[in-house]
């Protein structure tokens, strides 16, 4: 009885706090990063904080969802939603489904929502990875075994996500798969091996689209061409320096008036930098932290070696995105359209990774 209780009563503060925490930060910088936008796009300028808050309401009633479901469930939804996800991505390049934007195929929607579906189908690869490695246990080491399956299944996905085309997305969730199997026992001679086969691979489709080579150009030199491709990272560079240490204010920000593109998505962290200064952002980098810790020990004292495997990888999820979109937007990695987990604008996003917190405070509830 003492374990039925504990698996669907209490919450991990040190996982809760953070996330409530950055949430209002969330909403604070978005509504200032696109209320002149939104004005002057939409004759509305609290549009975006509206909507904003309504993916915040949805995202937080999936995350006590996902955190009350009986734990049991979750490895029986692993094939489901693997199929789904998997289907919903091939939707996109049906007509008349996926939705385009900036030439690229990404989006399925409906009325004045959308959807997209390799948000979804990170997590469905988080819960399949943690279900298929812990009922291979040992025979991880082995190459048919514990390497070929997971890099298949995996591969279908990236494939379809590159074609949409989004090669960065596919690469972070190549990059996240090798970091899992590495934890499931996977050798690495095996790991190195996919390296070496993928990385050409990854070169070629860099050199064969001319607007990724204009983006390798910008991040190694933006000065070169600061009106063309290094305008963003150039006016990233310039809020994060007139930001200083306690930054110009809310709402005091320069680079939101139609300098920073979509300052509210990809780049919200530089008005943030802006008008918080290094102080604001050093306390955003501080609670996501602290959360990405808690979801390490989480996965450490998880009862199970599924609930292990789950814990560590959607932990993972969200720290490499918080790490590559803070590394774009300081000029440390190319410019890639990912956002910010649980700040940055984007229902997709902000949702699923509310979800996939959801599933992580499950898992703590229960060591």
């Amino acid at each position: 009885m003492a374990e039925k209780k504990s698996s669907n009563t209490g919450y991990d503060y040190m996982i809760l706090i953070p996330v409530i925490a950055l949430l209002g930060v969330g909403l604070v910088v978005d509504y200032s990063a696109s209320s002149h936008l939104a004005a002057h796009r939409l004759g509305d300028g609290y549009f975006y904080l509206k909507r904003h808050a309504l993916f915040c309401v949805l995202g937080l009633g999936l995350m006590i969802s996902a955190k009350n479901i009986p734990f049991a469930l979750y490895p029986k939804l692993a094939y489901p939603l693997l199929l789904l996800s998997f289907s919903l991505l091939i939707l996109l390049f049906i007509p008349g489904f996926g939705y385009k934007v900036s030439g690229a195929c990404r989006w399925l929607r409906w009325g004045g929502f959308s959807f997209q579906p390799s948000e979804l189908a990170k997590i469905s690869l988080a819960i399949y990875m943690a279900y298929s490695m812990s009922k291979k246990g040992p025979n991880m080491e082995t190459f048919s075994r514990g390497l070929l399956p997971h890099l298949g299944v995996a591969g279908a996905f990236m494939l379809l996500i590159v074609l949409q085309p989004d090669l960065g997305t596919a690469v972070i969730i190549g990059c996240w798969v090798l970091i899992v199997l590495f934890v499931g026992g996977v050798k690495l001679v095996h790991l190195f091996s996919v390296l070496m086969v993928f990385a050409p691979i990854v070169l070629w489709l860099v050199l064969r689209a001319d607007y990724r080579l204009k983006r390798w150009w910008a991040f190694i030199n933006p000065w070169e061409d600061p009106e063309g491709i290094g305008f963003q990272i150039i006016h990233s560079f310039l809020a994060f320096g007139s930001g200083g240490i306690f930054g110009a204010g809310l709402g005091n920000s320069k680079q939101k008036l139609f300098y920073l593109p979509e300052p509210h998505t990809d780049f919200v962290l530089s008005i943030a930098a802006e008008e918080l200064g290094f102080v604001g952002v050093s306390c955003i980098v501080v609670l996501f932290g602290i959360l990405i810790m808690r979801g390490i020990k989480v996965a450490l004292n998880a009862r199970d070696l599924y609930s292990s495997y789950l814990a560590l990888g959607l932990t993972c999820l969200i720290g490499l995105q918080v790490l590559v979109n803070m590394g774009v937007v300081m000029g440390l990695l190319p410019t890639k359209g990912l956002t910010l987990p649980l700040i940055s604008y984007g229902g997709s996003s902000l949702v699923l990774n509310l979800f996939a917190i959801g599933i992580l405070l499950n898992i703590s509830s229960r060591t």
